[in-house]
């Protein structure tokens, strides 16, 4: 009996603790992203005289509206700890971001670890499915100028040729410098059978713990952003220019991140709302390619990404079995370092919002008392 309780007590809290939460978030929302709004709304005449200084602004916002989610997760003693390549060096230079996708969960990851990276996050475009577009946050993505693929053969040829003027529209033109996309084209559970199919089929690597990745995304990207040159790579110069009329270097890295989860147990958007799994740690392993040595040719790039994609299945293998990911080249064994988010910094973040929420609805209702 006194176990019984004891079980109930327990079942009683989370869900108390999970109604909390939902609330919480709930307010966080209808304070943050009308704010966001109406701020770049009252900001449209800069849009107009200066382009630049507009997006940086809204590209600070938007960086703090990914915080705050990031913070949920924090709160409830989700943490990211990083492996591999340090990629804050290379925070100001142009790359391509590719990602392994197990849940809706890495999305709210990628949110978090990239939050130390300097001006990563503010001047960062997202490409991810189009049911995200109808989300809370689908709003605040196209205004930011994010991209929405539409999966299945029957939209494959159409997608990519807007997804090349979706580029050619706003990466430059809003100066983004990053662009993370999920190659494999939907979620390690709903494709791995099929992917596992056409592996057999072809005579390629059977894989457990991704999926072969999909060639047009990354194929438009790297032939839209980078130049190419007579050996078939991309080079480091595009030779185009931002709206303050300096000449960009174009894509200089591809920068190749595994995210793994504890016992290959993916995290999904729910864990971080309603906060029902005990607290845990993603580990993020980051691999940086130079530009140059990567394939712009539809074959050669197919067999590129490919071998990123085994050597990402080596890495979980290697993670699920030790918990660590392989050392590095001259590193005896593999060192792990703890992603930190300040708190005073996340709490000064929802101060902001909820009184910027409190502003315009005194703003609003004074006008609507004015004009009825």
């Amino acid at each position: 009996m006194a176990q019984l309780l004891d079980g109930a007590g327990k079942l009683g809290w989370v869900l108390l603790k999970s109604v909390m939460r939902f609330a919480f978030m709930l307010f966080n929302n209808c304070a943050a992203i009308p704010s966001y709004c109406l701020y770049l709304v009252l900001l449209q005449p800069l849009r107009i005289w200066d382009s630049s200084t507009f997006w940086h602004i809204e590209g600070i916002m938007f960086k703090w509206l990914l915080a705050m989610v990031s913070s949920w997760g924090w709160i409830a003693g989700y943490t990211v700890t990083e492996w591999g390549d340090d990629v804050r060096p290379i925070s100001e230079e142009e790359a391509m971001v590719i990602v392994n996708h197990q849940s809706t969960g890495d999305v709210c990851t990628l949110m978090m670890c990239l939050q130390d990276k300097g001006l990563v996050i503010q001047k960062m475009m997202w490409l991810m499915d189009h049911v995200f577009k109808y989300t809370n946050f689908g709003l605040v993505s196209l205004i930011h100028g994010d991209f929405f693929i539409r999966q299945g053969k029957a939209y494959r040829d159409k997608q990519l040729v807007y997804l090349k003027d979706h580029l050619e529209k706003y990466y430059h033109s809003r100066n983004r410098k990053w662009i993370v996309l999920f190659p494999e084209g939907g979620f390690l559970r709903k494709r791995r059978e099929t992917s596992q199919l056409f592996a057999k089929k072809h005579s390629l690597p059977h894989l457990n713990h991704v999926t072969l990745p999909r060639l047009g995304a990354t194929h438009v990207i790297l032939k839209t952003l980078s130049a190419q040159q007579e050996n078939g790579s991309v080079s480091s110069e595009t030779g185009s220019s931002n709206q303050t009329g300096n000449k960009r270097k174009g894509l200089q890295w591809v920068v190749d991140m595994t995210i793994a989860y504890p016992k290959a147990r993916p995290m999904d958007i729910q864990t971080w709302i309603f906060g029902y799994r005990p607290p845990t740690a993603t580990h993020v392993h980051y691999r940086m390619y130079p530009i140059k040595e990567v394939p712009v040719e539809a074959k050669a790039l197919t067999d590129w990404l490919y071998q990123r994609f085994v050597e990402k299945e080596e890495l979980l293998t290697q993670f699920y079995d030790t918990g660590s990911f392989p050392s590095q080249d001259g590193q005896k064994e593999a060192v792990s370092r703890p992603m930190i988010l300040d708190p005073v910094w996340l709490g000064a973040i929802q101060l902001f919002a909820f009184a910027s929420a409190y502003m315009w609805y005194s703003v609003l209702q004074y006008l609507y008392c004015c004009l009825f």
